[in-house]
């Protein structure tokens, strides 16, 4: 619920948006509250379906409002005030006093069925307080920054599809990662990548039952041959999700083009694997049970990574340049064996743990001596490179090598030497060129995070402190996080909410607080 107040010379008002989460209709209703005095409002509303390009049929309700069809879709508003069309707009002019409420309800519904039935705005907003007050007090997080906690676990509650338990990255498309730039792409899909994340935080969070929808959702979104492993699904497991240029819409602040979909759904990230054994393995941790289905697939997930964790691939950031080795794919291969082992060895599972431990102690030593650069005093982002990349801060995140090893905490320090602006950790130098697109970004926030985590578990806890305070600084007046953050400009950047961010924010605050091992710590010891 947003509530936003507005003052003028003759009185104050308060606008009141939500969408009620009752999982039928789709509603979004704004409520115009008067405070004191009178205020006069005009509204506006432009309606274009398909991403701009249709111009609906508008006629007016017989119970009063209006609906806006275009081919399959349709709109209803109801409200007390009056319309009437203007220059392809729906427009009209009202006031409201104090203590009086003036409700707007704008319906989606399939144009072939009949309006659905108009609705009482205010019991609707009741009801949607009530979801959230009593959501948000089941978290049991009571540590120093519970508010940042909060609003962050809401904001993963938000972007989950509660049908399927699927959580999309972000629920916008094509806001730049760079302003005029063309690093453009449509997060409105769910990532395998986020699975462990977004579980440790829902589960230490207390939310066990976001965290076991999740949890079923990656299975049913892996089911199948592995080699068909996707990084992305569609929110109910679509796999289907082509890339197509807007060219119609000039995109944000002119930064081209504007996509629907996303090509890197076809690329081989052969992290994914190590995420999904490593989100079956905390599932196992925290009693989530493992069936006997639900194994086998991990089965042919493990069997995947031992025939092909030496190949090449598009790695964590979705590259659009050659195939490489990256070094934090390796890792992740590596977490997807070292998991298997363990589901054998603390949880019975039934499997070959001495012979995916040797494979395990393989990737440990060709990582060691192929993905490090003893002149740079750092591992490197693909094997014979010199470039540092901020995915290898993972490292000891996830226990592949304890953050007291001299080459980890080398390369804590080059990153932070090379890679850092502002204090926040870029992903890699773009100019470089291996990722196949023109250069410039801004900060990762998600990276910025792992930075904090990494600080932290070497001891140097004022300095992860200071950095987590100043990566909260950076919420816009709602708290909310996108991916990127340009020091030089003082904006965000990238799609927004972006989950990832929201994630890696609620998981630092884990591991700074004293009463909790954090998921760091308990990661990097699995």
């Amino acid at each position: 619920v947003l509530e936003t107040e507005y003052s003028s010379d003759t009185g104050l008002a308060r606008v009141i948006d939500f969408m009620p989460p009752d999982g039928g209709d789709h509603h979004v209703i704004r409520v115009v509250e008067g405070i004191s005095g009178e205020m006069a409002f005009e509204t506006r509303l432009t309606i274009r379906f398909d991403y701009g390009r249709t111009v609906p049929w508008v006629r007016h309700l017989d119970e009063g409002g209006l609906n806006a069809i275009a081919g399959p879709n349709a709109l209803a508003l109801r409200t007390g005030a009056e319309l009437h069309g203007e220059g392809l707009s729906t427009v009209g002019s009202f006031k409201v006093a104090a203590g009086a409420r003036q409700a707007f309800v704008l319906t989606w519904y399939p144009s072939h069925e009949p309006a659905p039935a108009a609705v009482d705005a205010e019991p609707l907003l009741a009801a949607t307080e009530k979801f959230w007050t009593e959501w948000s007090g089941r978290c049991t997080y009571r540590g120093p920054r519970r508010a940042a906690v909060m609003r962050s676990l809401i904001t993963l509650k938000a972007l989950t599809y509660l049908p399927t338990g699927g959580i999309v990255a972000a629920g916008t498309t094509s806001l730049p990662e760079f302003l005029g730039g063309v690093r453009n792409w449509d997060y409105r899909f769910c990532w395998l990548r986020d699975a462990t994340f977004t579980l440790y935080s829902f589960m230490r969070a207390g939310y066990t039952e976001e965290a076991k929808a999740w949890s079923d959702w990656l299975l049913r979104a892996v089911a199948g041959d592995p080699a068909q492993l996707q990084i992305m699904y569609g929110v109910a497991g679509e796999r289907s999700l082509p890339e197509l240029e807007l060219g119609h819409l000039p995109g944000y602040e002119n930064s081209r083009p504007v996509r629907i979909g996303n090509a890197a759904a076809e690329q081989f990230q052969l992290d994914v694997y190590g995420e999904v054994m490593d989100a079956m393995h905390l599932a196992r941790s925290v009693g989530l049970k493992t069936d006997r289905d639900g194994w086998r697939l991990q089965l042919h997930l493990i069997d995947f990574v031992v025939a092909h964790w030496r190949d090449p691939d598009e790695g964590i950031w979705e590259i659009r340049g050659p195939r490489q080795h990256f070094v934090h794919s390796k890792v992740m291969a590596w977490v997807a064996m070292d998991r298997a082992v363990k589901a054998v060895e603390q949880f019975g599972l039934e499997g070959d743990a001495a012979a995916w431990a040797r494979t395990r102690d393989e990737i440990l030593a060709e990582v060691c001596e192929k993905g490090f650069d003893p002149a740079r005093q750092a591992f490197t982002q693909f094997y014979g490179s010199d470039a540092l990349d901020a995915s290898v801060l993972m490292m000891p995140l996830v226990g592949f090598l304890p953050v007291t090893d001299p080459r980890v905490l080398s390369t804590i320090e080059r990153i932070k030497a090379d890679l850092t602006e502002d204090g926040l950790v870029k992903r890699y130098r773009t100019k470089s060129g291996v990722d196949g697109l023109p250069p410039g970004e801004g900060t990762f926030l998600p990276c910025s995070f792992w930075m904090v985590d990494c600080l932290y578990l070497s001891g140097r806890t004022e300095e992860a402190v200071a950095m987590f305070e100043h990566l909260l600084a950076l919420r816009n007046d709602l708290g909310l996080l996108a991916e990127e953050y340009d020091p030089a400009i003082g904006r965000q950047l990238g799609n927004v909410p972006q989950a990832f961010s929201h994630v890696s924010l609620v998981n630092t605050a884990l591991n700074l607080s004293p009463r909790h091992v954090g998921p760091a710590e308990e990661r990097s010891m699995a």
